[in-house]
This record gives C-alpha cells, structure tokens and sequence, in this order.
C-alpha cells in the first residue's frame, strides 16, 4: 500500500518504520527536518519537510495515489486538519488520526474520524492492573499519568536514579514502614515499597518490570 504517516515523533516514527518493513511505500511528512532522524535504520521510504495539511506538501507525497493516511503529531489541531483535507480534498479512502488530548474526543466523532487515542489506551491498561492489584491509576495531565504501585523485586537494591528515566519516569514519594519520603537519587529501593511517580504514556510499558507480580 502507498501510506502516508504525518508526524515523524515517537509514534510517527515507529510507525512508519514498522509500515516500511512490512513492504508498504511510505512517506514521513514533518516540520522538522531533524525529527527524521528517529527513522529506524530499516525504514526505506520517503521523508518530505512541511505541514501536513499542506495542500502543495501533500500533492508531492503522492496523496492522490495513497491508500492510507495517519495523522499522528502531538498536536490534536495539526491531526484534525491534516486528517480533514486528506479525507474531504483528496479523497483517501482509510484515514487515522492520532487524538492526544482525551478532552477532544467529542469533537472527533462528531466529524466522524477514525481515530485513536494513546492516552485512552493507557488508562485503559492502567485499570487493568488496578484491577489485577499491580497499581493504581491516580490522576492524568495530557499524556502524563500519575500513578501507586507496589514496588516488586526488579527494583530491589537499586537506586532511585537507576530507575528513573529522564523526563519520563519520575519517582516523587515513596512509603515504607509507615512513613513516607521525598526520595533522593540516591536512595536504595527495596521490594514492598509503595512508590507514587509520574510516568509519560509511551514509557509505561517500560516500567511495569517494577510492580509486584
């Protein structure tokens, strides 16, 4: 298939890699020339500087002859657009647009979009482990959940600062013996400990080797 993937950050990305190995001709649309560099190394398509809901941008990525068309930036309003002039101007059949704000949802469906929505996804994985007793889903700001969970072995002897992961796992307190502490970096964790953090969407998978089984 001829697929055209807008936004070239963490998702943008992976997706269009995955796409290309699987044999589809892909071009990546993005502002930023350097966001390209996320490409993996097996990605063999076409990448194209612009906005994605360029008209003239989308006429030299070939929308006319895509099949499929995902907008997926960090921007709902940037996705929206995109999605809406690939859809109603050039007439692609399959259009996917990445919804990052919950809040907007509505204003998706009531334009009818295929879309999906990460944080969504998220929290509905994060009620599962509630459910299953490994966490509990506290709050959600944008694509940052707050989350408790019980501290399993994997994190036992390490430091506060070997697990958490820059501007994307933030360790805030951490609760033993009834008492409760604002962690330093170099505090040693150990199996049992409650831990309250802050984890971005995408990272979550990542972290889950942390909670008690």
């Amino acid at each position: 298939m001829n697929i055209i993937v807008v936004g070239c950050g963490r998702v943008g990305s992976q997706l269009a890699t995955m796409l290309s190995v699987e044999g589809h001709n892909v071009v990546v649309i993005d502002k930023d020339e350097a966001a390209f560099r996320r490409l993996g190394t097996t990605f063999n398509g076409v990448t194209l500087r612009g906005l994605g809901f360029d008209e003239e941008v989308l006429e030299e990525a070939g929308v006319r002859e895509a099949d499929a068309f995902a907008a997926v930036t960090n921007l709902d309003n940037t996705n929206l657009m995109a999605a809406e002039v690939a859809r109603k101007i050039f007439g692609v059949r399959h259009v996917v647009a990445r919804l990052y704000n919950p809040v907007r949802e509505r204003t998706y469906q009531q334009l009818d979009l295929d879309y999906v929505c990460g944080t969504t996804l998220v929290a509905e994985s994060l009620v599962e482990k509630i459910k299953a007793g490994h966490g509990h889903h506290l709050s959600t700001v944008d694509d940052i959940e707050v989350i408790e969970f019980k501290a399993g072995r994997a994190v036992e002897g390490k430091r506060v600062s070997e697990v958490e992961i820059e501007r994307h796992f933030r360790i805030f307190t951490v609760s033993r013996s009834r008492a409760s502490y604002v962690p330093e970096p170099g505090m040693v964790l150990h199996a049992g400990d409650i831990i309250f953090a802050a984890v971005k969407d995408e990272t979550f998978p990542k972290i889950e080797r942390y909670m008690e089984e």
